[in-house]
């Protein structure tokens, strides 16, 4: 899997400008109604980057970005799994997504990605195979969703994402 074909597939759930003040993401301090609301825009959300100007954010801009901050810190993973941490990073933070691959791994979820969580994810690959960290992965993916306030809200949009993602990652067995 490389950073092309893995952006293609992240773009597809991540369009078009929305500026919802319901969705924590769009305000620049993180939580409805703190900072501006500026909205999302290809996934690049207020948030986390709060000095961008959202609404005139280009596709191409919005590329590098993800590049950059998201794809290329990732590390070394099987092109499956690299995917699914990178769209979930995207979807709801970095941090969060290591802890749902540290669960899936059966490592201390602290967020922070280091050696023992490499090693553990390397463990399990060789001992059961990269499928079954991917199914683990998106098991604690849809329960950390499913535990969300908001779910209400967006949680039919989250849960057609997450099988989107089951049928990418049976693909890309």
């Amino acid at each position: 899997m490389d950073f092309d074909k893995a952006f293609e597939r992240l773009i597809g759930h991540e369009g078009k400008f929305t500026n919802n003040p319901k969705d924590d993401g769009n305000w620049t301090g993180g939580k409805q109604g703190r900072g501006e609301l500026k909205g999302t825009k290809f996934g690049i959300a207020a948030n986390t980057y709060p000095h961008l100007d959202i609404k005139n954010l280009t596709v191409a801009q919005a590329k590098e970005l993800y590049k950059e901050d998201f794809w290329d810190v990732i590390g070394q993973a099987h092109g499956a799994i690299k995917f699914q941490l990178f769209d979930a990073a995207v979807n709801h933070g970095r941090a969060n997504a290591v802890r749902l691959l540290q669960r899936a791994v059966k490592v201390a979820d602290d967020g922070i990605w280091g050696p023992r969580s490499q090693a553990a994810l390397n463990d399990m690959q060789e001992r059961h195979g990269h499928n079954d960290v991917l199914m683990r992965f998106l098991a604690y993916r849809f329960k950390f969703w499913a535990s969300l306030s908001k779910f209400d809200v967006f949680g039919r949009g989250w849960t057609n994402r997450g099988a989107d993602n089951l049928l990418f990652a049976a693909e890309d067995n």
